[in-house]
């Protein structure tokens, strides 16, 4: 069991996310660089709240990673300002854009050590194109390795977004110009489906890859991903058993007689709406054609007597 002082979860709130997204946008859009900055909240039983962040400035080396550069002075400033404003938010740990662990972290963290014991790092992943949730946290961790030495290493933590009710309303607010009011709320459903499908097939590559990897001696095993893949496949359902197999087909059955019914009877309303239409439109015919030849009549007679 960690200690209280381990973070055992991060939860990041929605203007934390939209501050990341504007400083990646106004300093390294369309570049292969990322951005770093800080993370402000609380910490409690484990529980990291992230309720705000600001930028600093951070600049490496794309060639050497161990090279890099962070505004120690500019930090410590920004902070003092944060603190006057809010007294109760403090440093919980820092955020980048990743969308990968990089090799200089762990000296990031080593850095952000000064200002809070257990700092977390999450990683936030800004490109449109990839589904699901886009943070990941993790903290460091000393462990020992093959050679019976004492290393840091990042030990991966569970991240959530979580949000006040009034930053509820201010996301549902900036959502209104951004969400097309002609797709049905069937399409969206559907949408997310297949977001979901996407991501697990995602997940699921990462995992063959991976396996792959220390299958060709590429990277040696870790236990710890093993139990995880073993639980994973543990609790996938038996689709062997009879029982199930026929449960499925009765529920499948079921729901298609559901749909049948429902496109026969739309059916029958269309063909009902459609005759009653052309009798409505019959006799108004019928009665426009006699007044047309009544008038034709009146007509005639007029000629006559003239």
């Amino acid at each position: 069991m960690p200690t209280p002082l381990e973070p055992e979860c991060a939860v990041v709130h929605p203007l934390v996310l939209l501050s990341v997204v504007d400083h990646y946008n106004r300093v390294a859009r369309d570049t292969k660089k990322r951005v770093v900055g800080v993370l402000l909240g609380s910490t409690h039983k484990g529980r990291v709240d992230i309720s705000n962040s600001f930028a600093v400035p951070f600049e490496e080396d794309m060639k050497d990673p161990t090279i890099w550069y962070l505004d120690h002075s500019f930090l410590e400033n920004m902070f003092a300002m944060f603190r006057k404003v809010n007294a109760s938010e403090r440093i919980v740990g820092f955020y980048s854009t990743g969308p990968k662990i990089r090799q200089n972290d762990l000296q990031l963290d080593v850095l952000f050590r000064r200002y809070c014991s257990n700092p977390v790092l999450v990683i936030v992943d800004i490109r449109p194109e990839v589904q699901g949730v886009p943070t990941q946290a993790y903290y460091s961790m000393e462990e020992v390795n093959d050679k019976k030495e004492t290393v840091r290493t990042f030990k991966h933590i569970d991240s959530l977004i979580e949000a006040y009710e009034a930053e509820e309303v201010g996301v549902e607010h900036l959502l209104r110009d951004i969400n097309d009011p002609t797709v049905s709320t069937l399409a969206s459903r559907v949408a997310h489906k297949m977001e979901g499908l996407r991501g697990l097939k995602s997940r699921l590559e990462e995992m063959h890859a991976y396996m792959d990897a220390v299958v060709k001696g590429d990277l040696p095993v870790n236990n710890q991903v093993v139990y995880n893949m073993q639980d994973i496949f543990n609790l996938l359902p038996n689709l062997n058993i009879e029982a199930l197999v026929k449960s499925y087909f009765v529920k499948i059955n079921d729901m298609h007689l559901v749909v049948y019914l429902s496109a026969l009877i739309r059916s029958i309303i269309a063909l009902h709406n459609l005759l009653n239409n052309k009798l409505k439109y019959k006799d108004y015919e019928n009665k426009k054609s006699s007044q047309t030849a009544k008038e034709h009549a009146d007509k005639a007679a007029s000629a006559s007597k003239a």
